[in-house]
């Protein structure tokens, strides 16, 4: 079946921030206009227009590009993903590039939802996460999308180094004031590749302590739930009705097309994923070839697997008969030993109908899914 998602990655930033280890090339406005070209030739592939029901532009940032740029960046995905009547289309920015212009371009193609990429709304914690925007221009762009009529959608990081359980309050406070339809809520990882990660190898930042880094996510809990926001989500909270359609697709293990330099693909049960650097992908994509890097065709089995995990990452958990129903297998037979252990241990709950972690499972999900799969 055709997927009814579609993901288009957009790898351009200022500045790459010292943890961030995505695929994007930062200052290379000069290849903004060899990607637009390289992307309507990659989305020729589709052959014929894919409709679907979420889109999403991610990156890097979206709204590096300039209102022209993003004009025509939203008219040739919507010729060859146009959208179902009832759709939900995301698009990520920084607070700081978000302008008037920029706003209105997105609202005339259709967008209807805003992903404020606003970590913190403490200047220190700003400047240590190499963010260039103010608390400020949080606000100033979270205003006009809401006088736009656009959802917002704020991301926080929290276990910055030497924060505390007061500045992260705080943060939530603040993120909580501007009344977002959802909020996402990460911990600060230091990545083998990045300038964090070289930087904690010779002892030039120091993580929080990890009891620390556990209040604070528990802490993210209690506040968003007590306003109001459901916890759907390890790590996404929303307004009732505003959970993110676009992730409930990952999660709920269909396919996705995708587009761009480092986009993931999930088609008919092969997962293809293009180069991560944006010069091959151009390069590739100039002599007319593929711009993928690897693919994989997944056993019935894995796929299996990897909804389970999926499943599992939603408060709600996994239900034993859709499961079945949905991948041929029924639990037990994949995972009965692990499944066993983890309820042991109290991280896994399991009343005979649904599987969901439990708040110490919450905690260390991350450390659960190599040995689910």
């Amino acid at each position: 079946m055709s997927p009814h998602s579609a993901y288009i990655h957009v790898p351009f930033c200022v500045h790459r921030c010292g943890y961030c280890n995505f695929t994007l090339v930062a200052g290379r406005g000069d290849l903004v206009e060899p990607y637009l070209q390289a992307l309507a030739r990659e989305l020729e592939g589709l052959g014929k227009p894919r409709p679907v029901t979420t889109l999403y532009f991610g990156g890097g940032t979206p709204t590096f590009l300039s209102p022209n740029q993003l004009d025509r960046l939203c008219a040739l995905v919507l010729d060859w993903h146009p959208l179902h009547k009832d759709y939900e289309w995301t698009v990520e920015a920084n607070p700081e590039d978000l302008d008037a212009a920029r706003v209105t371009c997105l609202v005339q193609h259709g967008v209807n939802r805003l992903s404020l990429g606003a970590q913190s709304f403490d200047k220190a914690k700003l400047q240590q996460l190499e963010r260039r925007h103010t608390a400020a221009d949080i606000r100033h762009a979270a205003d006009l999308a809401h006088q736009a009529g656009l959802q917002v959608a704020l991301d926080l990081m929290f276990a910055a180094p030497h924060e505390t359980l007061a500045q992260w309050e705080a943060d939530l406070a603040a993120a909580v004031a501007l009344q977002p339809a959802h909020i996402s809520t990460y911990g600060l990882t230091f990545e083998r590749g990045t300038a964090f990660g070289s930087r904690l190898q010779r002892q030039q930042l120091h993580p929080v302590p990890e009891e620390t880094e556990r209040q604070m996510y528990l802490m993210a809990i209690d506040y968003l739930t007590q306003a109001g926001y459901q916890h759907y989500e390890i790590s996404n909270f929303a307004r009732p009705g505003k959970w993110s359609r676009h992730n409930q697709a990952y999660w709920a293990g269909a396919g996705y097309w995708a587009a761009g330099p480092g986009a993931a693909r999930y088609v008919a049960g092969l997962r293809s994923t293009n180069h991560r650097s944006t010069s091959t992908y151009l390069r590739r994509i100039q002599a007319g070839a593929s711009p993928v890097a690897e693919q994989e065709r997944l056993t019935p089995a894995q796929r299996a697997r990897e909804t389970l995990i999926f499943g599992l990452r939603r408060i709600a958990g996994v239900e034993r008969a859709e499961f079945q129903h949905q991948t041929g297998y029924t639990v037990d037979s994949l995972v009965a030993a692990e499944l066993a252990r983890f309820v042991d241990l109290g991280l896994l709950a399991d009343d005979g109908h649904t599987i969901r972690l439990t708040r110490a499972g919450l905690l260390v999900s991350d450390s659960l899914w190599p040995e689910l799969l």
